[in-house]
């Protein structure tokens, strides 16, 4: 059996609300025990078991917080759409019809290709603190393009979502249904093998609530499991179709009614955030604090993808909704992590208490709160998963 304590933790972040009342379980001068890659013990460092450990890790008083759980990523495709960006900022609109461009490039690649490109936003996301990570197809829109996509996706993370109602392709673009008839049947049993989740962009420019339902249906009933891109970029039925149907999460919600918000606080479905789509497409920043104030159980994630959010930095995403979204320092942290993993039905990560993956980052500082107070700066020392270091 392979211990390793670590100790001389000036503060941990657990997230075990039985720890001390709040949903950080802070402890000050704390230390834990893994054995065989999870957490065996967590407390003081005046009570750590030492005797027969065989390996020690010195924190120096620095912080150590759960590994970020990025429940929401596009990573498989290939390219770049700067050019989109840039036009964007100089004051262009962004719309669905955008992922067109990277869909063509994708279907041009190599699977080997696309799995470097992913293995480098992988180790990207490793370097900032994320340790367990979800990742999406919808670059391919045909049955093998889609399907490889997963193929690849799977080599890089056990959470695969199934997007093939990304966006309808140009070869579809006169006749949206086929394509709805495509995803709901051979292209859904080309993927199936290959995913956990199945996802639909439902909004502007992208699928109807009509065409929503059905396609999620389609993947429930073959094993799927539902999670939905809702009312990003205009008011729609996502949030309620997402709750009608059991969703473990809706992704960006930048527009929510009061019977939206009420729907989620009555359900276990959580509201993941995306900032990072926000500040890249100058678009409305959701209202965060209505969903706390409500009692929602909330997420933050990356969203990386091409288009809009071309970030793998969960740092970057909590200073954001710190500054923007009126996060608090700490709802912010809860919902990089626990949030996160709540948002993938996952109890084993986005958190450090007994039997939880020993996932964890060390932090250069003393405190958490500093993600956000010096933005843009490296404050990640270490990166371990599992037990095991990755940075």
């Amino acid at each position: 059996m392979t211990s390793i304590l670590v100790e001389n933790i000036g503060l941990l972040v657990t997230n075990d609300l039985s720890i001390d009342g709040t949903p950080l379980g802070v402890v000050e001068n704390a230390a834990f025990l893994i054995e065989n890659g999870a957490i065996a013990w967590v407390g003081n460092s005046s009570s750590a078991p030492r005797n027969d450990v065989p390996n020690r890790i010195d924190a120096q008083g620095r912080c150590i917080i759960p590994g970020f759980v990025d429940s929401h990523t596009h990573l498989i495709f290939a390219g770049d759409r700067s050019r989109e960006f840039r036009a964007r900022m100089q004051g262009e609109p962004y719309s669905a019809g955008g992922i067109n461009y990277t869909v063509e490039l994708t279907r041009q690649a190599s699977n080997g290709q696309l799995l470097q490109s992913g293995r480098r936003l992988i180790a990207e996301a490793n370097a900032s603190g994320t340790t367990t990570i979800e990742c999406k197809s919808g670059y391919g829109l045909t049955v093998e393009d889609e399907a490889r996509s997963l193929v690849v996706a799977r080599q890089l993370t056990a959470e695969t979502t199934f997007l093939g109602a990304h966006a309808i392709p140009m070869e579809y673009r006169d006749n949206p249904e086929e394509y709805v008839d495509l995803v709901c049947g051979p292209m859904l049993e080309a993927a199936r093998p290959h995913a956990k989740w199945i996802d639909v962009f439902c909004d502007k420019g992208a699928f109807t609530g009509e065409q929503t339902r059905r396609i999620l249906r389609a993947g429930i009933a073959r094993g799927l499991l539902p999670r939905i891109h809702a009312n990003q970029l205009e008011p729609g039925e996502g949030v309620q179709i997402g709750v009608e149907l059991g969703a473990a999460s809706v992704d960006h919600v930048s527009h929510l009614s009061d019977g939206d918000i009420a729907r989620l606080a009555g359900s276990q479905t959580l509201a993941t955030l995306l900032p990072g789509a926000e500040f890249s497409t100058r678009s409305r920043y959701p209202d965060a604090r209505r969903l706390f104030e409500a009692g929602v159980k909330v997420a933050l994630a990356s969203d990386c993808n091409p288009g809009s959010s071309y970030t793998t930095n969960m740092p970057f995403v909590i200073a954001i909704a710190v500054r923007d979204l009126h996060f608090s320092p700490e709802e912010a942290i809860w919902s990089a992590t626990q949030g996160g993993a709540m948002a993938l039905r996952r109890r084993d990560v986005g958190h450090l208490g007994v039997t939880a993956s020993a996932d964890f980052s060390i932090l250069s500082t003393t405190s958490y709160m500093h993600l956000a107070y010096r933005p843009g700066v490296p404050l990640i020392d270490e990166v371990w998963r599992n037990g095991s270091r990755i940075k």
